[in-house]
């Protein structure tokens, strides 16, 4: 990792995206750590997918403030970004508060958003899968392709939080936009993958950066009940664990010339309260 801790002399770009929040105890572990991270690294861009840090569904403005003030410059989500009802009109006010991109016209909120940095204009891109996700979105494949051809005329470092179940949908999508783009990270399933690579043609790819929640839990949720509902099968809530924290993410090492991909590294750090 030495040579991304230098000091950012050698006008390379170094965008952390940390994957899932879940619940209080992933907020403060990301707010707490996100500072740190930040001049450890010497971050130019950060990116935090907030999907589950409200009680593990969802998100609310208080919560995206916090995540932005904490640091983030742009929070992504996915399939529950409707689980908090005050969240909706937040999404029109708010551009940096994204939803997936492949929701029908009409729907509220955004799913891209290209803000400037100290070292180049930034385009980042939510999109949510369809295979076993139970909701049926626009193709996220054709959406994508329409949607970076036109962000690519204003920059071409552009960043795809890739919300989806199936890993074969998220390697699909790594190689479908190879070239096109500078990163495309997977979230949703809270595990991080061992495949993160550059591919062929310049694009840094992870199936799934994981989770930012407690680490003795099941994918962030109080184990007791999640065994409860395997042994029954009856309809049973699930609470978000306690204890240490894991913040899972990845770091992308970006030439902002060219937008393509030079380095993906896992990150991942414990946090106790």
């Amino acid at each position: 990792m030495n040579d991304n801790t230098a000091d950012g002399a050698d006008g390379l770009f170094r965008l952390l995206f940390l994957g899932d929040v879940v619940g209080e105890p992933g907020r403060k572990a990301v707010s707490l750590l996100l500072p740190v991270l930040k001049d450890e690294l010497k971050l130019d861009f950060i990116v935090v997918n907030g999907e589950n840090s409200a009680g593990g569904r969802g998100i609310t403005p208080k919560i995206a403030i916090g995540l932005m003030r904490a640091g983030a410059a742009v929070v992504t989500s996915g399939d529950h970004i409707w689980d908090q009802k005050e969240i909706v009109p937040y999404l029109a006010d708010e551009p940096r508060m994204l939803r997936p991109l492949n929701y029908p016209a009409g729907t509220p909120g955004a799913g891209f958003v290209v803000l400037e940095s100290k070292k180049c204009k930034v385009a980042v891109v939510n999109l949510q899968g369809r295979t076993f996700m139970g909701q049926q979105l626009d193709n996220p494949f054709p959406v994508i392709a329409e949607c970076v051809e036109k962000l690519r005329e204003e920059t071409p470092v552009i960043f795809v939080d890739f919300h989806a179940e199936a890993t074969s949908e998220k390697v699909a999508m790594g190689w479908h936009l190879d070239g096109k783009v500078s990163a495309v990270v997977g979230t949703h399933t809270h595990v991080p993958t061992a495949d993160e690579r550059v591919l062929p043609k310049g694009t840094a790819f992870q199936s799934d950066a994981g989770m930012c929640g407690p680490m003795d839990s099941v994918i962030g949720s109080q184990i007791e009940p999640v065994l409860e509902r395997f042994h029954t099968m009856m309809p049973t809530r699930f609470g978000v664990g306690t204890g240490a924290v894991r913040v899972n993410g990845a770091l992308i090492t970006i030439d902002p010339a060219t937008g393509k991909a030079l380095k993906i590294e896992r990150i991942a750090r414990t946090w106790h309260e």
